[in-house]
C-alpha cells in the first residue's frame, strides 16, 4: 500500500461519514423494524408522501416529482428515454428552449451518481449513447450556493417545520500562485479520495498553476459521493425562512416529509423565498444530511436519524388512519425493491468519461 493510499484509508477510517452506509444505519434498521411492528406493515413508508411513488423511498421518478412542484421553483426539464433519437433530443431542446451548459441526471437516481454537467451537443450525445436508463436534461442553475432543507409537516397541521439545513460545499480549490492543480488537490484528503475520477475528467489541466486567489470548481454537484463537504447550516433557520419553505411545500400536493435540495443566491433572499430553485425533492429515502458535518459525532447522527424515522412513522400513521392512504403490500414492496437494486446497478455501471 502506497503512502497516499494509506493516508486515504486512515482518513476514511477516522471519519465515520465515509463508513459503509449499512454500518452507519444498522441501529436505525432495528428501530425501523420496531416501527414496522407497530404499524403492522414493513412498508408503512408508502403513506408518508401519498403523491410520490412508494412515498419517495424507491423507484420514484424525479420528473413526476417535479410535476408536483410549481414550475417557477425548478429548472426547465426534459425527460429522455434511451431509445430517443439524436434528432428527437434536438427537438426537445428547441421546444423547451434549453441551451448549454446543461445538467444530465438519471430520472431514478442514486446519491448523485451519473449526474453530469454537459457543455456541448457532442457531450450530450455521448451521455445519451452510454445511458441505458431514462434521464433528465435540465437548465444549469446559475445560483452559487446549494443547501439541503429537511422539512416535516404533520397532515393535521397547517404549518410544517425545518428539522435541519445542510450547506453543500462543492469540490473547489483556490490557487496559491505556485502549486499545480494536482498538488492543491493532494493537500486535502477529501479531494484525494476523488483524485481518480477528477483525473479522468480534468487530467489535461492538472499541471496548470492557478494564480493566487483564483478559484476553480472541479465538481459543481452538491453530492457527498462526488467530493462535496456537508456543513451543518441549521443556524440559519428562522421563523421567516420556515415560513418561506412552508409556503413552497404547501403548494406541493401530498408532500409531508423529505428534503429539498435548493440552489440560492444569498441567505437574505432565501429567507424571503426569492432567487432560489429546487434542484431535487426527496421523500422517504431522504437523509437529514447535516448529520454528515465532520464536526458531528456518530451518536449525533444516530439520534437525528432516529428522530426522523419517528416523524416518518407518525406521518404515515396519520395518512393511513385518517386519509385512508394504504401501506404498500409486502409482495409489491419486494418487487419494487428488486427493481430498485437493478436500477442502482445500471447507474453504478454508467461511465461517462
Amino acid at each position: 500500500m502506497t503512502l497516499r493510499a494509506l493516508q486515504i484509508f486512515w482518513h476514511k477510517l477516522t471519519h465515520w461519514e465515509y463508513w459503509p452506509l449499512h454500518v452507519i444505519y444498522f441501529p436505525i434498521y432495528l428501530l425501523y423494524g420496531y416501527y414496522s411492528i407497530k404499524a403492522k406493515s414493513i412498508c408503512f413508508f408508502n403513506a408518508v408522501n401519498p403523491s410520490i411513488k412508494n412515498g419517495g423511498l424507491m423507484m420514484e421518478s424525479k420528473k413526476k416529482v417535479y410535476n408536483l412542484i410549481p414550475k417557477k421553483y425548478y429548472a426547465k426539464t426534459v425527460l429522455i428515454h434511451p431509445k430517443t433519437t439524436s434528432e428527437g433530443i434536438k427537438v426537445f431542446l428547441k421546444k423547451k428552449g434549453l441551451t448549454f451548459p446543461l445538467i444530465a441526471k438519471p430520472d431514478i437516481g442514486l446519491r448523485g451518481s451519473a449526474v453530469q454537467k454537459i457543455h456541448s451537443e457532442k457531450e450530450l450525445f455521448d451521455y445519451h449513447q452510454k445511458a441505458n436508463f431514462d434521464y433528465l436534461i435540465q437548465d444549469f442553475i446559475p445560483y452559487p450556493n446549494e443547501i439541503g432543507v429537511f422539512y416535516v409537516r404533520y397532515p393535521n397541521k397547517e404549518k410544517g417545520k425545518i428539522t435541519g439545513v445542510v450547506f453543500k460545499e462543492t469540490l473547489a480549490i483556490i490557487g496559491d500562485g505556485t502549486s499545480t492543480i494536482e498538488e492543491l488537490l493532494n493537500k486535502t484528503p477529501r479531494f484525494q479520495i476523488q483524485l481518480k475520477n477528477l483525473k479522468k475528467e480534468h487530467g489535461a489541466i492538472f499541471n496548470k498553476v492557478l494564480t493566487k486567489g483564483e478559484k476553480l470548481n472541479l465538481m459543481p454537484y452538491g453530492s457527498h459521493s462526488r467530493g462535496a463537504k456537508f456543513n451543518d447550516f441549521s443556524s440559519i433557520i428562522t421563523p421567516q425562512l420556515t415560513e418561506s419553505i412552508n409556503k413552497i411545500c404547501l403548494q406541493i400536493d401530498g408532500f409531508y416529509y423529505g428534503r429539498l435540495d435548493i440552489m440560492y443566491n444569498t441567505v437574505d433572499e432565501l429567507e424571503q423565498g426569492k432567487n432560489l430553485m429546487i434542484v431535487e425533492l426527496n421523500g422517504a429515502k431522504s437523509e437529514p444530511t447535516h448529520i454528515y458535518d465532520p464536526e458531528h459525532s456518530l451518536l449525533f447522527a444516530w439520534k437525528t436519524l432516529a428522530k426522523h424515522i419517528k416523524y416518518m412513522f407518525e406521518i404515515s400513521q396519520i395518512n393511513h388512519k385518517s386519509k385512508g392512504t394504504p401501506y404498500l403490500k409486502y409482495q409489491i414492496g419486494i418487487r419494487e425493491m428488486q427493481a430498485h437494486f437493478l436500477q442502482n446497478k445500471k447507474i453504478i455501471q454508467f461511465k461517462f468519461i
